[in-house]
């Protein structure tokens, strides 16, 4: 009786363990990218060894239900990653997932074919976007300077929109131009004035539209390669005489979906004259005073001068007559004279401050990317607003930039490039020296880049009064009321 009671306890156990091996569960989990910490959306999940799967949501979660307890592996799958399997797990399994990184051969980009670097037997210098991109600089170009060997860049101009003078091959030429061909994704981009290297550090307002990229937003270029020997002449001709800057930008990426914004907030503050050794007011006028006793300040020195300040300024008061008052504008008494040297003496003026205001420049860059085995596409629109750091100064830029590529055969594929950029911009000083051959007429020009004019100019000036500058009566105020010009293209 024992031992039946004992074998009918032995198969009831048994026969609970067989209910419980056999009842379905469920499992659950979330995929992450390795690479970026993201969550990867429309990862294949699959029970291996049935047919049993699904995909991961936005979040990257996914659930199975009634799984077998039989099964032990997940299998899970992404274009672009590589594929892993899992041991089925209580509880949400998280799992990593690898990029499938394969190892490319180093090529050369042309801009018309992509070639093994091995095969090409010119000189090239290949440069990543992000090691070149300056903060708070909008014209990647500028950002050259120093990455590549035998590469010149001299930035000239802090102004937006002017190009800065790049050398690649030799620094003068003979018969034309020494300025290197920008190709962009295989098109060149011309220069809408051809501006000589004269010109480039004159004030001239065509330098404001020399730069062939001004319109690329930064965040949409992947790499440069810069063409330098006489290989670029072989594919672009003359105009490649000078070496040839690609510049390839991004595109979308087989197996990666990505959103990306960038914004970039900079701020300029007023320079500062305890920056320069430069002398104050009470220096300049112990120098001036030593000079004038020495007669090189006098009436007849500074009447026939091209350039007069403050003792040009006295002895023309002392000659000015109001016949309404009856009187001088200024006695020529020595008591009248040494007040306004004093005045001037105590003056001290800040050209920092008078010209500069504090500005806060803001750059924003938005981008939508993603690609299958077949087709691809990049799109981005950015805006940059910068207030002005010195009067009349400013600059609006927007871009839109559209790249999308389809596989139609192995050896066939439709690509579609597209942007566009529009560019508000007011800049002083533009308006140059201007001579009429015929009546004689000669419009004078005058150096009114304010960093230049505050660094050179006397602080005992007054800057709401007339002075004389190229033999014509001037002030920097009134010159940079007039002399701007505003731009859109």
């Amino acid at each position: 009786m024992k031992r039946k009671l004992m074998l009918l306890l032995a198969c009831l156990l048994a026969s609970i363990g067989l209910v419980i091996a056999q009842t379905p569960k469920k499992v659950t989990g979330v995929v992450i990218s390795e690479e970026d910490d993201q969550p990867v959306v429309g990862a294949s999940v699959l029970v291996k060894g049935t047919t049993m799967g699904t995909v991961t949501d936005i979040d990257g979660k996914f659930t199975i239900n009634d799984v077998p307890s039989s099964a032990r592996t997940l299998k899970i799958s992404y274009i672009g990653m590589k594929t892993q399997e899992i041991p089925i797990k209580t509880g949400t399994i998280r799992i990593l997932m690898k990029p499938d990184a394969e190892v490319l051969e180093e090529v050369v980009v042309t801009g018309m074919q992509k070639m093994d670097k091995r095969l090409f037997t010119g000189a090239a210098t290949k440069l990543d976007a992000e090691g070149v991109k300056l903060n708070g600089m909008a014209d990647i170009s500028r950002g050259l300077e120093g990455r590549a060997a035998g590469v010149s860049v001299q930035n000239v101009s802090g102004t937006f929109g002017t190009a800065p003078k790049i050398r690649v091959r030799g620094a003068t030429s003979i018969y034309g131009s020494s300025k290197p061909l920008w190709v962009v994704d295989g098109v060149i981009m011309e220069d809408a004035v051809e501006v000589s290297a004269d010109q480039l550090s004159s004030g001239d307002a065509e330098t404001l539209i020399s730069s062939a990229i001004a319109g690329l937003n930064a965040d949409d270029i992947e790499s440069f390669q810069i063409l330098k020997d006489g290989s670029a002449t072989s594919i672009y001709g003359a105009r490649a005489m000078a070496g040839v800057i690609v510049v390839t930008t991004k595109k979308g990426k087989a197996g990666v979906s990505r959103i990306s914004y960038t914004g970039e907030f900079t701020t300029r503050l007023v320079p500062s004259y305890n920056d320069f050794n430069i002398m104050n007011s009470q220096d300049q006028m112990g120098v001036y005073k030593e000079m004038q006793q020495k007669g090189w300040l006098n009436f007849a020195e500074t009447s026939r001068t091209a350039e007069s300040g403050v003792y040009g300024k006295m002895y023309q008061l002392i000659n000015t007559y109001d016949p309404t008052t009856g009187q001088y504008a200024l006695l020529n008494t020595d008591e009248a004279k040494n007040a306004y040297l004093r005045e001037a003496e105590m003056r001290n003026t800040d050209w920092f401050d008078t010209l500069f205001s504090p500005s806060l420049s803001q750059n924003h860059s938005v981008s939508l990317s993603s690609g299958t085995e077949k087709s691809s596409f990049y799109a981005s629109l950015s805006a940059m607003h910068d207030p002005g750091w010195y009067k009349q100064s400013g600059v609006d830029r927007y871009t839109a930039n559209l790249n999308m590529n389809h596989n139609i055969l192995k050896n066939l594929s439709i690509n579609l490039i597209s942007s566009a950029s529009y560019r508000k911009q007011k800049a002083p000083g533009t308006l140059g020296q201007d001579i009429d051959l015929v009546n004689g007429q000669v419009k004078r020009e005058f150096d009114i880049n304010p960093y230049s004019y505050a660094l050179n100019t006397s602080r005992t000036l007054d800057p709401n009064t007339d002075y004389v500058a190229n033999y014509a009566p001037f002030n920097i105020l009134r010159e940079l009321d007039n002399n701007f010009i505003e731009l859109n293209v």
